[in-house]
């Protein structure tokens, strides 16, 4: 598949254009970021996954066989209502941590993994990858994760941003908390549970429209006026 990468052990003739030795390639061809090391662990084993499956371009068992129906359950059981967040912007999400959850409930820990599909990629200021997820030795879904940030200094940060937005797009496949994705749930939920105000910005000012909980409050500099 295009843009994916073969895991190697062994030190490269030659690098593409816009890539620096770290394995970040800039797709703005431009300055590329130098930050050795941080993906010399890309196929370790100790991510969760093993070396001789070459998990970083192989498909293996996709679609092969349903997963048991005490799996089933477990990742296709409604969501609670108080598990789920709201974002500014009226976003509803679940938290990332409890995907994790739900997959250790139904898997157990070390039964499932997180693969990288190639290098980190960075454009403007986002850093992102390609990821699988591979559930007792099957491919499952693959996804792109994503994470802004401000300066080198912040990259650690954005990679693990970057692989918890790809877990959870990976998840999707597998029906977990598929109600945020349920247009009519969503404005179920947001009539309930949620409510979008006036807020002032402490400091600047200026006002905004913004979604919150309803049993929660604006986190500062947002104020209520």
């Amino acid at each position: 598949m295009a843009g994916q990468q073969q895991a190697s052990t062994g030190p490269q003739s030659s690098q593409a254009a816009g890539t620096s030795e770290s394995g970040i390639t800039d797709t703005n061809n431009k300055n590329p970021i130098e930050i050795h090391e941080l993906n010399s662990s890309l196929f370790d084993a100790s991510e969760g996954y093993l070396q001789d499956q070459q998990w970083s371009t192989t498909f293996q068992g996709v679609a092969i066989a349903p997963f048991e129906q005490r799996i089933s359950d477990i990742l296709m059981a409604p969501i609670s209502e108080s598990e789920i967040e709201i974002k500014p912007d009226g976003l509803l999400y679940l938290p990332e941590i409890k995907y994790r959850r739900i997959l250790n409930r139904a898997f157990g820990p070390g039964g499932w993994g997180l693969v990288p599909r190639g290098a980190h990629s960075v454009a403007g200021r986002t850093l992102s990858r390609e990821y699988a997820l591979v559930c007792l030795g099957r491919f499952i879904s693959q996804a792109r994760g994503e994470q802004d940030f401000f300066d080198e200094g912040s990259l650690a940060t954005a990679t693990e941003g970057c692989k918890s937005n790809a877990l959870v797009r990976c998840c999707k496949d597998l029906g977990i908390a598929s109600e945020l994705w349920d247009p009519a749930f969503v404005s179920e939920f947001k009539a309930n549970y949620c409510i979008e105000e006036f807020v002032t910005h402490a400091v600047k000012g200026t006002k905004k429209r913004l979604w919150r909980l309803k049993t929660r409050k604006f986190d500062y500099p947002w104020t209520k006026k």
